[in-house]
């Protein structure tokens, strides 16, 4: 096989799963994609469709395939399982996704492989935990689609405040991928300047923070409600964690992963900027916070850590010393902060 194989097992040929396997095939990262699902049908259309687009984009194979036939992927992004309905928190699906996963897991993980596991289905955090506790794999090697999505709903809604394109500005979301996230306003810039700061240098309005931060947190409940699923642009952000991975880029991009020591939380995947390349998760930045950040952050942790505790997660292997469980710590909140779970 030539050195620059490269295939990418998708499970889960819904929406999601589509979207993700027509980005990647317009992108020319990989040589294969393997699509596989429950509805055979369903993964045998879709491969289809997408197969009949060979004469316009660079060679690659596109094959309908069974669980077995990921244990051999570089890279294996997981998004089978129940989708959000209008209405529903993503924290809802929690039970029926990591029952979910505790059926496809075991049948799509090589331990002794060196695959990348790149959980999209949703509660995203608390399912990237279950996927570390149910495989046994090093936390390197599971990652979450996490805020990359929400960063980019970020810095699109800067863009059209401060006219300025969305890859010249540096923004993050972190925590939960759902409504405890936080965006970290404190660190926005385009070229250094703030927002704002770009704002009056351009002469045009500034962004209304709080009109920003609630469009952000509550965009995936809008476009659910007009079109029944969010799946292109988290197509597009899963095409871009696996061409870190796959171009080994030690690009900074908010995934969900273990974090363990960071601001005082343990135990617990959500996300923070961190260092994506060919092995995976190398490494989470302590970003500095402000102290409403960080208590948001840390409440954040918090009811993420509780949910977990709620599903009696069990591992078959010992767990390694730095998944033992601890605890976060809050901080007493500054008088008037929201002391919301949500954040709203």
């Amino acid at each position: 096989m030539p050195s620059d194989f490269r295939k990418i097992a998708v499970v889960g040929a819904g929406s999601v799963g589509a979207s993700v396997a027509y980005a990647l095939l317009m992108s020319g990262l990989v040589s294969e994609i393997v699509l596989v699902d429950i509805d055979k049908n369903r993964a045998e259309g879709e491969a289809m469709d997408l197969s009949h687009g060979a004469a316009f984009v660079k060679p690659i194979k596109i094959t309908v395939g069974e669980y077995k036939d990921c244990r051999d992927a570089d890279i294996i992004v997981f998004t089978a399982g129940a989708g959000q309905k209008p209405g529903e928190t993503r924290l809802e699906l929690v039970h029926k996704n990591t029952s979910v996963l505790r059926s496809v897991l075991p049948q799509v993980i090589d331990r002794a492989g060196d695959s990348i596991l790149l959980m999209v289905s949703n509660p995203v955090d608390v399912l990237t935990y279950a996927a570390l506790r149910l495989t046994g794999l090093p936390p390197n090697r599971v990652i979450g689609s996490g805020t990359v999505l929400d960063s980019s709903r970020f810095r699109h809604l800067i863009s059209e405040n401060c006219l300025v394109e969305p890859r010249n500005i540096h923004a993050y979301v972190i925590g939960e991928h759902g409504d405890s996230e936080i965006l970290l306003w404190s660190k926005a810039n385009i070229a250094g300047l703030s927002p704002e700061e770009f704002c009056r240098w351009r002469n045009t309005p500034c962004p209304d923070r709080q009109t920003v931060t609630k469009s952000v947190r509550n965009a995936a409940y809008e476009i659910i409600a007009r079109k029944g699923a969010t799946y292109f642009a988290i197509g597009l952000a899963v095409r871009r964690i696996c061409e870190c991975i796959l171009r080994d880029e030690n690009s900074i991009l908010t995934v969900s992963g273990l974090i363990n020591g960071v601001h005082g939380i343990n135990d617990v995947c959500l996300s923070m900027p961190c260092l994506v390349n060919r092995q995976g998760l190398v490494q989470v930045l302590p970003v500095p916070l402000e102290d409403d950040e960080k208590v948001a952050l840390l409440r954040s942790a918090a009811m993420l850590h509780s949910i977990q505790e709620k599903l009696e997660l069990g591992a078959t292997e010992p767990i390694p010393p730095e998944m033992q469980p601890s605890k976060p710590k809050l901080p007493t909140p500054k008088p008037g902060f929201n002391e919301s779970p949500y954040l709203h």
